[in-house]
């Protein structure tokens, strides 16, 4: 085969001729990092902002994980276990937000790693992020929409004044429908799609500040001191050591604080995506962080007694605390509009899910990959990805049955997420020094102590999430998030060894170089 052509020997007619189907700057880049075009690009800055806040539904993510920080710490687990995370998770979206500024494509996480990698790894790192990702993913669409579920059967309670408590069966009947609602939200057409996460974040902002508000104002005098809102300390974990017990409180602004690398896997839709994407990570984390801290301030202020709280029968404390403090009608009204946001982030996140299963699918890592990479061609998106994410949540929210449900799925899908963000970042600052272009958004001489933090602090939180509740358990009380990341590990590294180290060369370019470069110039000319 003849050696392609130069760009440089093109001249201007010859260059013309060329079919060019990129037709702005963002699918240039695109094309030079090896993809066509395939989405339309239809995510404004804005848009896009509120498409990763709302996938962090701050209302939502602290109503559902309170009962993390309760017992493992009272009043200082809720404040202090969700402003400490804060900081070292703020360090991994900066790191995150340059590797999407410099590589904005939708295969996001297992691409950067492979690009980073030393180039005889490459395919692994990719196989190892990807999978990771995809398995965080998934969890994280059953686990949100698992909570929304618990909403439902709260609302219920409360509604009945406590006559009608539902299950793990209706409960996962709930899930079931979600899912289903979700599927079909998240098969419609980018455009579609951008204007409802416009909503979502309106909505999440409004509910939240809506909640601080009659936290505030309802508890009146009835509010604890200042020094019991941030200085009093109960561990009700059963573990002896009140230091590890104040730790597992950080799986709180951990699982809610996942899910901003969306702005990086819709990138392929986002308009100015080198620069939109990583605004949108840092934007989102900090908007998300600071509300929810100021959230459970208000929430540890209007906290009377954190033993009499967890003996609540609500599925959620979140709830009982509303209903003490606005009484029933306040309580459902508030609690709606939570559930409400809550709702719309599940389905945010099942878009961001079905978009990283479509690229790893594009490069053919998933199991019939030829169905899950094709494209609708009537909306524009990967519907067959979207309803393979709806199967596989619907199987792991099986794990309802368990009296762990949500910690398990929580910390699964924390553990497979951030490991997957960790990955390309600790790459980054070893291998990968001097091969990162930078784009818009860069870190400059900070990238190596930012990143060795981040590295750092992910690590301890893989292995933190992997205990229990308790020091002793059994097997309806386990954490089974070690069980679900176990299983994916294994499954992955299996099919590597016996097949994919043949075939799996990472990320695969499915528009040649030469033609790449042709339609840059011609773009450029006049």
């Amino acid at each position: 085969m003849a050696p392609a052509p130069s760009i440089e020997k093109l001249d201007k007619s010859e260059v013309k001729e060329i079919v060019v189907q990129v037709i702005d700057s963002d699918d240039i880049r695109l094309a030079e990092l090896g993809y066509k075009g395939e989405f339309k690009r239809e995510f404004s800055l804005l848009e896009t902002i509120a498409f990763a806040f709302s996938i962090m539904a701050v209302n939502g993510g602290v109503s559902s994980t309170l009962s993390f920080g309760l017992p493992s710490g009272g009043h200082v687990g809720m404040v202090w276990g969700w402003f400490i995370p804060c900081m070292f998770i703020m360090c991994v979206a900066a790191s995150m937000a340059e590797l999407a500024s410099s590589m904005p494509t939708s295969a996001g996480l297992y691409y950067f790693s492979a690009k980073l990698a030393p180039e005889r790894y490459s395919a692994l790192a990719s196989w190892i992020t990807g999978w990771a990702n995809v398995t965080g993913q998934v969890t994280l669409v059953c686990s949100i929409d698992y909570t929304v579920a618990q909403m439902i059967t709260t609302a219920v309670a409360v509604g009945t004044d406590g006559s009608v408590i539902l299950g793990a069966g209706p409960t996962y009947g709930i899930l079931l429908a979600i899912l289903v609602i979700h599927g079909f939200i998240c098969s419609s057409a980018t455009r579609i799609l951008a204007r409802l996460n416009l909503f979502y974040g309106f909505l999440t902002m409004a509910a939240t500040i809506g909640a601080i508000i009659a936290l505030l104002v309802c508890s009146g005098d009835n509010k604890v001191s200042t020094e019991t809102a941030f200085g009093l300390f109960e561990n009700n974990t059963g573990w002896k050591n009140n230091g590890w017990a104040f730790l597992l409180s950080f799986a709180a602004p951990m699982w809610s604080l996942t899910g901003y690398d969306s702005a990086a896997h819709i990138s392929e839709e986002i308009s100015g995506a080198a620069r939109t994407a990583p605004i949108a990570i840092l934007a989102s984390v900090a908007a998300v962080g600071g509300l929810g801290w100021i959230y459970l301030i208000c929430a540890s202020f209007a906290l009377a007694s954190v033993p009499a709280l967890l003996e609540t029968k609500l599925a959620l404390p979140m709830g009982q605390i509303l209903l003490d403090v606005l009484g029933k009608r306040g309580m459902l009204a508030v609690w709606s509009f939570t559930l409400a946001s809550q709702f719309l982030c599940g389905a945010a996140q099942g878009v961001d899910a079905s978009r990283v299963v479509f690229a790893f699918a594009r490069d053919n890592a998933l199991p019939g990959s030829r169905w899950w990479k094709r494209m609708n061609p009537h909306t524009q998106t990967p519907v067959n990805a979207v309803w393979l994410v709806v199967v596989l949540s619907a199987f792991c929210g099986l794990l309802g049955f368990s009296a762990t449900a949500f910690s398990s799925l929580a910390g699964a899908s924390v553990i497979g997420l951030y490991t997957s963000y960790a990955a390309p970042i600790f790459l980054r600052i070893t291998s990968g020094r001097d091969k990162l272009v930078p784009g818009p958004f860069a870190l400059g001489r900070w990238f190596m102590p930012i990143g060795t933090i981040a590295v750092a602090w992910v690590s301890f939180v893989v292995v933190l999430l992997c205990f229990p509740a308790s020091q002793t358990t059994n097997a309806v009380e386990m954490n089974y998030a070690s069980v679900i990341v176990l299983a994916v590990f294994i499954f992955a590294a299996s099919s590597w060894v016996l097949s994919a180290r043949k075939w799996f060369v990472g990320p695969l370019p499915n528009i040649d170089a030469t033609r790449a470069l042709c339609t840059a110039k011609a773009q450029q000319l006049p």
